[in-house]
């Protein structure tokens, strides 16, 4: 069984890295990329935006569900999800901008690396 948040005596950084773990695939950071815009998103609708079959979107559905990332309502024949707390789309939202600014400087470094090469290939063809 997957340890959630229900361990009150585990250290906070114990209880950090279980809420990662429920974020740690590419699909329930999609998911939940999905449930960030709109107030609640259904089945059909996570299906069509992911592509995903509905057994596997139901997987990972079960393990947003199981670290409390997301709530579900079932009405009629129809499943409507929405984000647990607020908060999440906030912590997507950070790790958006927090990944834009590595990749700049990754850029960065990279064209500063280029011109260094291009000075040091210019400099060694006028010996």
């Amino acid at each position: 069984m997957v340890e959630t948040f229900s361990d009150f005596r585990a250290p906070l950084y114990e209880v950090k890295a279980n809420l990662f773990k429920g974020l740690a695939h590419p699909v329930r950071i999609r998911v939940l990329e999905l449930l960030s815009a709109a107030p609640e998103v259904s089945v059909t609708e996570m299906l069509a935006a992911t592509g995903l079959e509905a057994s596997h979107l139901s997987q990972h559905l079960m393990v947003l569900r199981r670290y409390h990332l997301v709530t579900g309502e079932r009405r009629a024949l129809q499943m409507f999800y929405s984000l647990a707390y607020p908060q999440v789309a906030e912590l997507l939202s950070v790790a958006r901008l927090l990944l834009n600014d590595m990749l700049r400087t990754t850029r960065d470094q990279l064209e500063s690396s280029q011109e260094v090469s291009r000075g040091s290939a210019a400099e060694a063809s006028t010996r």
